[in-house]
């Protein structure tokens, strides 16, 4: 799972409080939960009453548990075959599994696929190696170091997701090189938010460590306003009108720590095996929160005019910030945009 160590990369601002529906005065209530995804998820919508609403952010906040469980790589839970286990078991056996880990696998196939390497979650072995130095760095500042280049190219032999076996029939998945490990962290928590919302009531705004989804507007028709976090800290760069669909954001700010100096984030690209450079931050917004993932991902370790022919193949709409804070919109973008 991803592990949020610095600012959420979105924020959501709340506009309007209450209407009038079947003679009942219905008020817009929220809910927070702390243990999903390391990181915060808030559940806001209307409801008759607030015992109503706690109902139904329980309910989603179970469902959304149980692809915390089955997506972790860090832990294990009784009765639970997940991420973690597949990692430990499947380069001797095939591992029989949830069929939401397919689903998910086939998904993140797709987005390999779609994004000629860029979004691999086999690259396990790889973010491992960062993930301890990082660790090591926040616990340790005056001795933090960066992972061994040789250790990274090593570790980068097996990141191939062909070797990755996924058997639908089965319900299995084996690893042909039993030194691939997954990592779905950069898909995650937004394949996850993008299954509860589909089965979620209308009208709802799910954020999960600022990956946003509305499943509606408000019940008065109007529009929920999305902040979208500057990366250099302070006000947002821009609010933006969100009636449906996703909001999701990568940035350089998040999960970072500092080696003589300078940061590095957790962002790595599959060829230099570094943190990616182009961009600071960059902001997509599409009907699907699993695929907006994907693509902030991508287009962050892109160079513009690359992403743009992701976001035209996927329907989706993008803004870029650069080192020096100048801001990039796709065609559509600014449409959105608010303040």
């Amino acid at each position: 799972m991803k592990r949020i160590l610095c600012a959420l990369l979105v924020c959501i601002l709340l506009t309007g409080c209450s209407q009038k529906t079947r003679q009942t005065e219905e008020k817009i209530y929220e809910a927070t939960f702390l243990s999903l995804f390391d990181t915060v998820t808030v559940i806001k919508g209307a409801a008759e009453s607030k015992e109503a609403f706690s109902e139904l952010a329980g309910q989603l906040q179970r469902e959304l548990l149980q692809y915390h469980q089955l997506f972790d790589i860090y832990n294990d839970y009784e009765g639970v075959v997940n991420l973690k286990a597949i990692n430990d078991r499947a380069g001797e056996v095939p591992v029989a599994v949830d069929r939401r880990i397919i689903d998910l696998l086939l998904d993140c196939k797709r987005y390999y696929e779609l994004t000629n390497g860029k979004v691999n979650v086999a690259m396990g072995s790889v973010l491992e190696l960062w993930h301890e130095e990082r660790n090591n760095g926040l616990n340790d500042p005056e001795n933090a170091k960066l992972p061994k280049m040789e250790s990274l190219k090593e570790a980068s032999t097996h990141t191939d997701f062909d070797k990755v076996i996924i058997d639908e029939e089965a319900s299995t998945v084996f690893f042909s090189d039993p030194d691939i490990r997954l990592d779905v962290g950069a898909v995650a928590k937004g394949w996850s938010v993008q299954r509860v919302a589909e089965n979620a009531p209308a009208g709802l705004l799910i954020s999960v460590g600022g990956n946003v989804c509305a499943t509606g507007p408000k019940r008065d028709m109007t529009p929920w306003v999305v902040g979208v976090q500057n990366p250099s800290g302070g006000d947002y760069l821009h609010t933006l009108y969100v009636s449906s669909g996703c909001v999701v954001t990568s940035g350089d700010y998040q999960r970072c720590y500092a080696v003589d100096g300078k940061l590095y984030h957790h962002i790595i690209d599959p060829e230099t095996l570094f943190p990616g450079t182009f961009w600071r931050s960059v902001t997509i917004v599409c009907d699907d929160s699993g695929l907006s993932d994907a693509l902030s991902t991508a287009l962050f370790l892109l160079p513009m005019e690359e992403g743009q022919m992701l976001l035209d193949a996927c329907g989706a709409k993008a803004m870029w910030v650069d080192a020096d804070g100048n801001q990039y919109y796709s065609p559509g973008f600014d449409a959105l945009i608010r303040t």
